[in-house]
């Protein structure tokens, strides 16, 4: 049967696939929109089948606010050119505003949720039966704060948010310690919110080094010590030195600005190599 445009372009909107597999899709459905849905979807599920020993290492990362809360968002898959595509970060910004809205507790909750009538779990299925790439939706991090500040780094793979405890924050200091923790990768806020496994790690692997090096067993401990707050140094965002003066550490930079400022939390996530 035939079928318009006004109906390809309305199931195009509500799955995200392409005019002629919207178009196909209908055709098969005899214009049951329910059928034509299930129809893409089948075929998304057929490619994820197929494709599930597939390396998903590319991908878009995007990260945004709305009011209080902010949100990270990064949905993966097999290569550059399809990560690129402004219809798969379409998709990705739709969960992304999805997640603003809802404020989902966790990722199940979000995959769940509904854009245009359908569930992000499906959007995602969907769009494998449009590319033939496998896809993963497996990242969504969030925090809530007086003020919150969102950083994307050019080419959608790399993002951060972080929270402050008053409201009303200048923007450009807020700006500051999102780069800041995008370009520098901190693990805690300060040395006592490093878990004890990194602590332990960061302590293990100076002993180990220490003894390679050929250090005084009676030195090592101490050797080690001094690794540890050396590391403490350089991966704690408040010690860490502020990348555009590393004469101030983070610290000193806020209380420049403000002395009751201060960073309540941050969530990063990169698909690059670190």
């Amino acid at each position: 049967m035939a079928v318009s445009m006004a109906d390809i372009q309305h199931l195009r909107k509500m799955t995200g696939a392409g005019m002629m597999d919207c178009k196909n899709a209908l055709t098969e459905a005899e214009g049951d929109f329910d059928k034509a849905i299930e129809i893409i979807r089948k075929k998304g599920q057929a490619f994820a089948a197929k494709r599930e020993d597939r390396d998903a290492s590319e991908g878009c990362v995007l990260a945004a606010t709305k009011g209080d809360f902010a949100a990270i968002v990064a949905v993966n898959c097999e290569t550059d050119f399809v990560a690129m595509n402004a219809d798969f970060v379409g998709m990705t910004k739709s969960i992304l505003d999805a997640a603003l809205e809802s404020k989902p507790a966790d990722i199940e909750t979000l995959k769940a949720a509904q854009v245009n009538g359908r569930s992000v779990a499906d959007l995602v299925t969907d769009r494998m039966g449009v590319t033939g790439e496998k896809m993963e939706f497996n990242i969504y991090e969030h925090i809530t704060a007086p003020t919150v500040v969102a950083y994307i780094h050019p080419g959608n793979k790399l993002a951060a948010i972080v929270g402050f405890n008053k409201p009303n924050v200048d923007e450009q200091v807020a700006k500051d310690v999102a780069m800041q923790i995008a370009a520098m990768n901190p693990v805690a806020l300060l040395a006592e919110h490093v878990s004890e496994e990194i602590r332990l790690r960061e302590i293990n692997l100076a002993k180990e080094k220490a003894r390679e090096a050929g250090k005084p067993e009676n030195l090592i401990e101490r050797i080690a010590e001094g690794a540890l707050q050396k590391f403490y140094k350089e991966f704690t965002l408040l010690q860490q030195e502020f990348i555009k003066n590393p004469k101030q550490t983070v610290a000193q930079y806020l209380e420049s600005h403000d002395k009751e400022l201060a960073v309540t939390g941050f969530k990063r996530y990169t698909l690059n190599a670190e």
